[in-house]
């Protein structure tokens, strides 16, 4: 049980930090500033 709960609570966790990664490159302004924030998440992981 405590597995089964573990597993789906990084699951959740997962989901939500992919949720913020995605909408911090959405609101790039151009397409730019959506290539330096991709470089950015890659090299640095997220600077929120």
């Amino acid at each position: 049980m405590f597995a089964f709960l573990l597993h789906h609570l990084g699951h959740f966790f997962e989901r939500a930090e992919r949720r913020r990664r995605d909408d911090y490159l959405a609101s790039s302004s151009d397409l730019g500033d959506l290539e330096r924030r991709m470089r950015e998440v890659d090299s640095k992981g997220y600077p929120f």
